[in-house]
């Protein structure tokens, strides 16, 4: 079931179509303002100093051979020279290769050798990781901090390296995922992809010089890359970074510096700050609890205005994305009116598919198809109304580097890609997530049974954090990493504790199985010990838990 835009469409898109484009455009028009900031201090920059350092940065690389078409790495976390390492590669028509700051040493050996990287800008606490066979390779490696050279292949000097423009459809980046199922992928993403992603930002949020963007997802992946780096830079804001790690005191502190007017988030982030701070405060105090009864409106209003405070009191758009928000949360925030949206997408998708605008979100609802992306659902079971998401447009990726075998997988002959999620869609077109082909669980009578949806109601309950529902010998069990305050592990062994699990098992076993159908019933609970395994968007890698005892043994023995 395919939907028409309900955006207003010019008679011209004047958008950039590749990233030279952008950066000729915006470090013209916006040479004096602001580009980027650390928000306690250090690197600073204009729009103007910024083109002078890529333009630099691009120089002394060619001067080491290295040329239109080569891979650059970056290995650091959010920083302002971060953007320069990525614009010292795109703007130029070299490739640029970004890599998650908590990647292991393992999985950052198999990126730089698959993508035959050339040169790593790298942080120094992070070059720690990088094993010492793949700086021996490289031919040069640059401290990102300093841009002092760390390593440099003298041999390679005075090899004069050629730049060219990029083309729409020239390779920008290759951004390597595993997600939640394993099995590491290089997404080729082109100019086209990613101005694509600023076209479709644009119109799902308008944004302008004066917004104030706050970065604290990281810069690796394509949904900050795109919303949070490139987009601002389109419309000549000013992106603002933490330096200290963002605890939740250190978040608070920079949101009443900065005053933001545009933030990324993925769920866990909101939902953590309802369950811990925001729920607790209704449930423990006698007037507000007496106003949820008595004056609902009057609650979300007061509760909604300190919330909406505390993100520094200027919000515009907040937006969610990654993974789904939890129903309960988003009633929250809705009520409240929190200046939240929705968003949905793929790596492969530069990232976005569909949105839900502020003040047109729908609960439970992943949005309508982004601005000219055709989205539709495939295989649809006429019985649930469920089908898989597929998408075609320019968002969609060159393919996967290296393994057209698994591109022919996913992007069909008709150039729609398959996402591998399930979904149903409403008579408005607003898409509602199911679950990922990959983990749905088939039931007893042949039923699709989907795990995500009874996580949710699991990671509502008090004193849990996270959930995983997974299916053995048959039956469902549901993996719970609880709270701290609610299970001590330090008591491990004593009876209390003993008592204290079984408890709080029966609570959610008893809970879940009152709500959902017979086939979906639990028969198990496990208190996890350890936090989960995530991806950069924090969803659990599920794949990591279906494995034997001896196989995750393996795993380990790899990753070290």
């Amino acid at each position: 079931m395919s939907r028409k835009h309900p955006y207003r469409i010019s008679v011209r898109d004047n958008y950039p179509q590749t990233l030279r484009e952008l950066f000729e455009n915006s470090t013209r028009r916006f040479s004096r303002r602001q580009f980027s900031r650390f928000i306690d201090g250090g690197q600073f920059y204009t729009y103007s100093s910024f083109r002078d350092t890529c333009d630099l940065q691009s120089q002394r690389l060619s001067r080491f051979g290295i040329s239109a078409g080569d891979r650059v790495a970056i290995l650091s976390a959010n920083m302002p020279n971060w953007t320069v390492a990525f614009f010292t590669a795109t703007a130029f028509g070299r490739v640029a290769i970004p890599i998650l700051p908590d990647s292991s040493p393992n999985e950052i050996k198999n990126i730089l050798t698959h993508s035959e990287t050339k040169v790593l800008y790298a942080s120094k606490a992070l070059l720690k990781k990088v094993p010492q066979e793949c700086i021996d390779a490289l031919t040069l490696v640059v401290d990102i901090e300093t841009f002092e050279f760390v390593k440099k292949d003298r041999e390679a000097f005075q090899c004069d390296g050629w730049t060219k423009a990029p083309n729409a459809d020239s390779l920008a980046t290759i951004i390597y995922t595993s997600g939640t199922t394993g099995a590491a992928k290089g997404v080729m993403l082109s100019h086209r992809n990613l101005c694509h992603n600023i076209m479709a930002s644009h119109k799902a949020q308008r944004c302008n010089k004066h917004d104030r963007f706050m970065s604290i997802l990281p810069m690796a992946h394509t949904y900050e890359m795109a919303i949070g780096c490139l987009y601002p830079i389109s419309v000549g804001a000013c992106v603002y970074y933490i330096q200290k790690r963002p605890t939740p005191s250190v978040l608070m502190d920079a949101m009443k510096t900065v005053r933001p007017t545009i933030m990324c988030s993925v769920p866990l982030i909101i939902e953590k700050i309802y369950r811990k701070s925001v729920a607790p405060t209704i449930e423990h105090s006698r007037v507000l609890s007496w106003m949820r009864k008595s004056m609902p409106w009057l609650l979300y209003w007061l509760v909604g205005r300190r919330l909406y405070r505390s993100f520094g009191g200027a919000l515009r758009f907040f937006g969610v994305g990654g993974s789904k928000l939890d129903p309960e949360v988003e009633v929250f925030l809705k009520k409240a009116h929190f200046p939240y949206a929705i968003g949905y997408g793929l790596t492969e998708c530069a990232p976005l598919v569909c949105n839900a605008m502020v003040g047109r979100t729908r609960i439970g609802s992943m949005g309508i198809a982004s601005y000219k992306v055709d989205v539709k659902l495939d295989n649809v079971d006429p019985a649930t109304g469920t089908g898989e998401i597929i998408c075609r447009g320019d968002n969609v990726m060159l393919g996967y580097y290296k393994d057209p075998e698994r591109t022919l997988g996913v992007i069909d002959d008709d150039g729609w890609f398959h996402t591998g999620d399930v979904a149903t869609v409403d008579k408005d077109g607003y898409y509602y997530l199911k679950g990922r082909l990959g983990s749905t669980i088939i039931g007893p009578d042949g039923e699709n049974i989907y795990p995500e949806e009874i996580e949710l109601l699991i990671n509502g309950m008090d004193g849990v954090e996270e959930s995983l529902v997974t299916q053995q010998d048959g039956h469902l069990v549901a993996k719970v990493k609880f709270a701290d305050n609610a299970l001590n592990w330090d008591l491990a062994g004593e009876e209390q504790f003993f008592a204290k699990v079984e408890t709080l098992q029966k609570t959610i076993k008893d809970r879940v199985n009152s709500l959902v159908g017979k086939n979906a019933k639990i028969s198990d609970v496990e208190a996890m010990k350890e936090p989960f395994e995530k991806t950069a968007t924090q969803k659990i890698r599920r794949y990591k838990y279906k494995q034997t005892s001896q196989t995750k043994d393996n795993l380990e023995k790899e990753e070290k």
